[in-house]
């Protein structure tokens, strides 16, 4: 009887061993796919950008000041609900960094709409999985798998077959600042994939709050009609989600893999600018955008 308990307490202890192991990996398989997840909400999210920012005849200044305005408060209010002011509130230098970034992003973010295309934005946006990938080589010693080098490649390729389709029909200084957009996104996700505990929604209110200041001043957002400022008062609320969506996505997924996940706005977004603008695609675009968007879901399967 005695031998009898010891194998039976002996088989409960493996049991034990496996199910927790099980556990665990369902939890890492859970947080990956939630990361996913985040990150294609955001993608989808910022694909409509140049739609707000097209969609108004108010100058980028103007934009710049109102989406700051209402994204701070949605944000400030998603906060409060969720209790983390206090986490916000000790951000500690990353967050700060990342508030200092991500301001200069959005700074070249909203007037490269208003310089160039919507595709030519999208496009050199999805130049980010390589500059994260090899950022965070760089900086962080994470090595990119093979198959997500391969989906940045291919990604950029892409790029290269719309831009092919598409040269002479944007300004350079738009271009210039959609790069700069680019190179400031691909660094705020490795500083999330850096440091996981930096909080989302402060370094988001910082990003938006910093431009206010500078927005009123080179800018008369006043003069916006009431209805422009509702659409507005949209675009920041919507893009403070994707803001706080991108961050939380990216702390669950590797740097270059996130930021390739989040290039899925290049093949949306001339599509909503042909359902919503009339602004038809051409044969380079489709085909361009169908490379990215194969590349991204190739990407995923590997690392699923």
């Amino acid at each position: 009887m005695a031998r009898v308990a010891e194998r039976r307490l002996a088989y409960a202890g493996r049991m034990g061993l496996v199910l927790g192991a099980w556990r665990w990996m369902g939890r890492f398989r859970s947080d990956y796919a939630v990361g996913v997840g985040l990150l294609v909400l955001s993608a989808v999210t910022f694909s409509s950008a140049g739609l707000f920012v097209k969609g108004v005849v108010a100058g980028a200044w103007a934009v710049i000041f109102w989406r700051g305005v209402f994204a701070v408060l949605a944000t400030g209010l998603w906060i409060t609900w969720a209790g983390r002011w206090q986490q916000n509130l000790r951000m500690g230098r990353m967050g700060w960094a990342v508030g200092v970034i991500g301001a200069l992003g959005t700074s070249a973010f909203v007037p490269a709409f208003k310089l160039t295309s919507i595709a030519n934005v999208a496009l050199i946006y999805a130049a980010s999985p390589l500059i994260a990938a090899l950022l965070a080589w760089a900086t962080l010693g994470e090595r990119p798998s093979r198959r997500t080098l391969i989906g940045a490649f291919g990604a950029l390729a892409g790029v290269a077959i719309i831009m092919w389709g598409s040269l002479g029909q944007g300004s350079l200084i738009g271009d210039l600042l959609a790069l700069c957009m680019t190179l400031a996104m691909a660094g705020v996700m490795v500083m999330y994939r850096a440091r996981p505990e930096t909080p989302s929604a402060g370094p988001s209110m910082l990003q938006t709050g910093f431009l206010i200041g500078p927005a009123f001043a080179l800018g008369a957002p006043f003069d916006t009609s009431v209805s422009e400022i509702g659409i507005l008062a949209a675009f920041g609320v919507l893009f403070a989600l994707a803001s706080i969506t991108l961050a939380e996505g990216a702390k669950r997924v590797p740097a270059g893999q996130a930021a390739l996940l989040s290039s899925l706005e290049t093949p949306l977004a001339p599509v909503l600018a042909l359902l919503v603008l009339s602004e038809m695609p051409s044969g380079a675009t489709i085909l361009g955008g169908a490379v990215v968007f194969l590349a991204v879901l190739g990407s995923i399967e590997g690392e699923r």
